[in-house]
C-alpha cells in the first residue's frame, strides 16, 4: 500500500499529497453522485472521510451507484460503501453513519471538524438546512444540483450557487431561501449541467427520474475535484 499513491505524488508533489492525506471530508448522500465522490476522495489520497446516508441499496440503484451491485441489494449503502473504501486503502478513516441529516439530526455533525462537507443530499428541506448549515461552519462548502434526467455529460459545470443557470432544483433552493428568509451566510460552488430531459419510460416509484452512471459520477468526480485542487493549491 505504500506505493499507491505514487503517480499521485508524482503530479502534485509529496507536500500537497501529504495535505490530502490530513484532510477532512464529510460526505452527505452517497447515492449516485456522493458514491463516486467519495471513490474519487479515497483514490485521490483522502484518508479521513464521513459518509452519511440513511438508506440500503435496493436494484435501481445498481444502474449509477458505486457500491450497488447484486450482491450488495439490501445491505445498508455506507456499510457497503465502507467495505469498498477500505479495500482502496485500508489505512483510512471511514466513519459511515447510517442515518439522515434533517433537522432532528442536524446538532449531532460537528462540522467544524472538518476541512470539507459534501452535499448530495436529494430532500429539499434538509438540503437547504445542510447548505445554512455548513455555510455556518468553518468548512468549506460544495453542493451537488440535480443529476437526474440528463445524457450530456459534457454540460456538468461548477458555478457559485446563485449563478447556477437551467437546473429546476436550484432554483427551488433559491426560492425556498427567499421564503424562509434564512440565506446562507457565505458563497459556495456547485456541480450541475443545465441539460433536462423529459422521462421517456414509466416510473416505478412515485416522483422518482431517469438517471446514469456517466453523468452521476462525473458530478460526484467533479465534486471530488474540487477538494483536491483546492487542497493542492492551498499550502500550508
Amino acid at each position: 500500500m505504500n506505493d499507491y499513491q505514487s503517480r499521485t505524488r508524482l503530479l502534485v508533489g509529496d507536500e500537497a499529497a501529504g495535505r490530502l492525506s490530513r484532510t477532512r471530508v464529510i460526505v452527505f448522500g452517497v447515492g449516485g453522485v456522493g458514491s463516486w465522490c467519495v471513490e474519487g476522495l479515497v483514490r485521490s489520497g483522502v484518508r479521513h472521510v464521513t459518509i452519511v446516508d440513511p438508506d440500503s441499496v435496493c436494484p435501481s440503484n445498481v444502474n449509477r451507484q458505486l457500491m450497488a451491485t447484486a450482491r450488495t441489494v439490501g445491505r445498508v449503502k455506507v456499510d457497503a460503501l465502507k467495505e469498498h473504501l477500505l479495500e482502496i486503502c485500508p489505512e483510512a478513516e471511514i466513519e459511515a453513519r447510517h442515518e439522515a441529516f434533517c433537522a432532528a439530526t442536524a446538532g449531532t455533525f460537528s462540522l467544524d471538524k472538518y476541512d470539507f462537507v459534501i452535499d448530495a443530499i436529494d430532500s429539499l428541506q434538509d438540503k437547504m438546512l445542510l447548505i445554512r448549515t455548513a455555510c455556518e461552519s468553518k468548512a468549506r462548502l460544495f453542493s451537488s444540483m440535480g443529476a437526474a434526467r440528463k445524457l450530456d455529460p459534457t454540460r456538468v459545470s461548477v458555478a457559485e450557487f446563485w449563478k447556477v443557470k437551467g437546473c429546476p432544483l436550484a432554483r427551488s433552493l433559491r426560492q425556498g431561501f427567499k421564503r424562509s428568509g434564512l440565506m446562507p451566510r457565505k458563497k459556495f460552488k456547485c456541480v450541475y449541467s443545465d441539460e433536462l430531459l423529459d422521462n421517456a419510460g414509466t416510473p416505478q416509484e412515485p416522483r422518482a427520474n431517469g438517471s446514469m452512471v456517466h453523468i452521476t459520477a462525473v458530478f460526484g468526480f467533479t465534486l471530488a475535484g474540487l477538494v483536491v485542487e483546492e487542497v493542492v493549491s492551498n499550502k500550508e
